[in-house]
C-alpha cells in the first residue's frame, strides 16, 4: 500500500492535468495520481517524460532495455510491470528481458546493447560514468545528440522509479 493516499482526481487544480493525461495516455496511471498532490510537479513531470518517451530520437528498443534495468537495479516493481509490455512492442525480446540481470555474459544483447546497458549500470549504481564506459556508449549512440537522449533516459528513469519507492507506489495499490 503507498504511503500516501491518491490524490484527488476531482480536485479543481487537478481536473486540466488529469483531462490531459488521460487524452495523451489513455488512463491515470498510479505514478501520475500520487503526482497530482502536486499538479505543478505533476505537470513537469508528464512534459519531461513526455519529452523523454515520445519525443526522443532513441531508439524504442534501447529506451526500453534502459528503463526496465533502471528498475530490475532500483527494486522497482511498478517501473517494470509499467514498462515490460511496452519494451516487447518495441522489438525487446521476452529473452532478453528474463537475462538483464546477467546481461554481461549474455550472447542475446549486441555490443550497441551492452554498451548502452554498461552505461545505464554506472549511472544508476555508482553516478559517475567510467571513461572507458562513456566512451564505449558514445560510439554506440553515433552523435552527441542520441547520447544525451541516452543520458537523460537513464537519468529521468532513475527519478521516476525513487519516487515510486519512496512512497511505495505499486500495481496492485487500490486507488
Amino acid at each position: 500500500m503507498a504511503r500516501l493516499p491518491y490524490a484527488d482526481l476531482t480536485h479543481p487544480e487537478a481536473r486540466p492535468l488529469v483531462d490531459r493525461i488521460v487524452a495523451e495516455r489513455g488512463s491515470v496511471l498510479h505514478l501520475y495520481q500520487m503526482l497530482l498532490h502536486s499538479p505543478a510537479v505533476a505537470g513537469g513531470w508528464l512534459n519531461y517524460l513526455t519529452s523523454i518517451r515520445q519525443l526522443s530520437t532513441l531508439p524504442g528498443d534501447l529506451r526500453e532495455l534502459v528503463i526496465m534495468r533502471v528498475a530490475a537495479i532500483n527494486g522497482a516493481p511498478y517501473e517494470a510491470d509499467q514498462h515490460a509490455p511496452i519494451a516487447l512492442k518495441e522489438g525487446v525480446s521476452q529473452a532478453q528481458l528474463d537475462a538483464l540481470d546477467a546481461w554481461e555474459n549474455s550472447a542475446l544483447f549486441s555490443e550497441r546493447e551492452k554498451a548502452v546497458l554498461a552505461y545505464t549500470d554506472a549511472m544508476t549504481r555508482h553516478v559517475q560514468v567510467p571513461e572507458a564506459v562513456f566512451q564505449a556508449a558514445r560510439t554506440a549512440m553515433g552523435s552527441e545528440k542520441l547520447l544525451v537522449e541516452l543520458t537523460a533516459t537513464v537519468a529521468a528513469y532513475n527519478m521516476v522509479s525513487r519516487f515510486l519507492e519512496a512512497l511505495q507506489v505499486h500495481s496492485h495499490d487500490h486507488r
